[in-house]
């Protein structure tokens, strides 16, 4: 998605829906959440904590909406595939099915994987943390998206619970095998997500683009494409979806998941045919074909997201609803309805306010993103999380996401040999001028030297001041030429830049704000 597509989007999104309104509509959204948590949950002692857990969830599950959806509608607007509020429905729908359906697994991960619960045997102290974890999370999250960092809600929930942890119990709390498990998952996901980007994108490219009869070349393969993506997405809904039913191994799953592949493939394929008759053939009208598979995509990734971050809002709301039902503190617990509704309806809220604003991060401002590359990177994404959710590995959807514009970007440099050539020529160009410059420096400094110099002499070193003036101004364009090459190829190394301290100090922040939240909160309860 280009700058000015993201400037009409965001203008139109303002003129439909002012500042001030998303900002009452988001508290609405809260109050509603409290007012029911506390009608629902009057009878229970103890009951405060849980009302402002509830609270809390609510505000992590809107930033999680405002900051992650972005990453899998983004592509499908991005391309023109589809208008933002056909996004906005598809996302809100499958968010909320992969919410309700998948997300239970990941939820004991982000609860009683990062810290041994059975450490802290008060549950009051217990709530007490998982209260701080959220609100910390939340708060941190906000501030970044604020600012404009990319930062992972998952970094930001994970840092909370550690830190609220360690705050409560001590430095034993933390499993730190599992979290060293969480961090390599965040180096593996962003490459994952980068090497199937690009092998999808490289596929794409020898198959399609640099075929001679493009249409014809994608005729034959963008129907295997949108069959490959509904087999993965059939065969992941047939195993989480219906397991509560009937349990279905994961072989059965990959079988029914292949079976309904090739239906939709032949179902899409006398569509495609019949749609790239009127193409010319050419790169940009064989993109338009990539509009269906990205509508899948979205679908795909926001169903995927729903089951996978959902964890990141509801999990500590879970615990903190378990020990105070309960009185006590437990390692595994039931989730209940009402909070997944909390966590699911939450992320749709801030999708719907705040989401739009997001989409330029990865959209625009790491490379420049089509239908193509768009489809490689949801591709990418959904192959990754829906294998992490799958095992219960709360990975970050933005490091697969941002990982798999990375891949595409890099391998456009790769393969892109008039970029390589500009690049060549604008050095060679550099060392001839500096080496003329030189050279110059050379003669002027012999020149001035001799003692008795000559009319001719001083006419050649007027001459040579003022051509080494010239040449000095020219090495200094090559320099920033081929600095600018280098950086504004296809991928932005300022933006890499930002994106990685970003993710580095997430954890830290979040830790340290939860653990001083959490004294906060132990020092007005003792007060009391």
């Amino acid at each position: 998605m280009d700058i000015k597509t993201i400037n009409r989007i965001d203008k139109a999104r303002d003129k439909t829906l002012p500042g001030f309104a998303k900002l009452s509509l988001a508290l609405l959204f809260i109050v509603v959440v409290f007012l029911w948590s506390y009608a629902s949950h009057g009878n229970l002692p103890n009951n405060t904590f849980l009302i402002i857990g509830a609270v809390f969830g609510a505000y992590m599950a809107m930033n999680i909406g405002a900051n992650d959806v972005a990453n899998n509608v983004g592509p499908a607007v991005g391309s023109k595939a589809l208008t933002l509020t056909g996004a906005i429905i598809i996302a809100a729908i499958f968010e909320s099915l992969g919410a309700f359906i998948a997300g239970g697994d990941v939820v004991k991960t982000i609860k009683d994987g990062i810290i041994n619960p059975a450490l802290i045997s008060d549950p009051q102290i217990f709530i007490w943390a998982m209260s701080a974890a959220l609100l910390s999370a939340a708060l941190w999250l906000n501030f970044a998206t604020s600012i404009g960092a990319p930062v992972s809600t998952t970094h930001s929930i994970v840092g909370g619970v550690m830190g609220a942890g360690i705050a409560a119990a001590g430095f034993s709390i933390v499993d730190w095998d599992k979290v060293g498990q969480i961090v390599a998952s965040w180096v593996i996901s962003p490459l994952m997500g980068g090497i199937i980007a690009a092998a999808f994108l490289y596929f794409i490219k020898t198959q399609i683009v640099f075929k001679e009869d493009k249409v014809e070349a994608a005729k034959k393969f963008v129907p295997l494409l949108i069959a490959l993506m509904s087999w993965v997405f059939s065969a992941y809904i047939i195993l989480k979806g219906i397991k509560q039913i009937i349990k279905v191994d994961f072989i059965t799953a990959i079988i029914l998941g292949l079976i309904i592949g090739v239906v939709v493939y032949f179902i899409v394929k006398p569509l495609i045919i019949k749609a790239a008759e009127k193409l010319e053939n050419n790169r940009i009208s064989v993109n338009t074909l990539f509009n269906i598979p990205l509508v899948f995509a979205a679908a795909l990734l926001s169903f995927a997201h729903g089951a996978n971050d959902v964890a990141n809002a509801i999990g500590p709301l879970a615990a903190i609803n378990d020990a105070i039902v309960n009185v006590e503190v437990a390692s595994n617990v039931s989730i209940p309805f009402w909070v997944m509704a909390v966590g699911a309806f939450g992320i749709v809220v801030g999708l719907m306010l705040y989401g739009p604003k997001l989409i330029k991060t990865v959209g625009s401002e790491i490379t420049e993103l089509d239908q193509m590359r768009a489809y490689s990177i949801a591709m990418a994404a959904s192959f990754t999380v829906i294998v992490a959710s799958q095992l219960g590995l709360p990975v970050s959807s933005t490091h697969i996401a941002v990982g798999g514009v990375f891949g595409v970007g890099f391998l456009r440099e790769f393969l892109d040999a008039n970029e390589k050539r500009f690049l060549q020529e604008t050095r060679k160009k550099f060392k001839k001028h500096k080496k003329e410059l030189e050279v110059m420096n050379e003669e002027l400094a012999k020149l001035e030297l001799i003692v008795d110099k000559s009319k001719s002499n001083y006419i050649r070193i007027v001459e040579l001041i003022k051509n080494i003036d010239d040449r000095e101004d020219l090495v200094k364009q090559d320099r920033k030429d081929v600095k600018d090459a280098k950086r504004t190829k296809y991928v932005k190394r300022d933006a890499v830049k930002k994106i990685i301290a970003a993710w580095i100090i997430t954890v830290p922040a979040a830790s340290i704000l939860a653990a001083a939240i959490f004294f906060m909160i132990k020092g007005i309860m003792a007060s009391w």
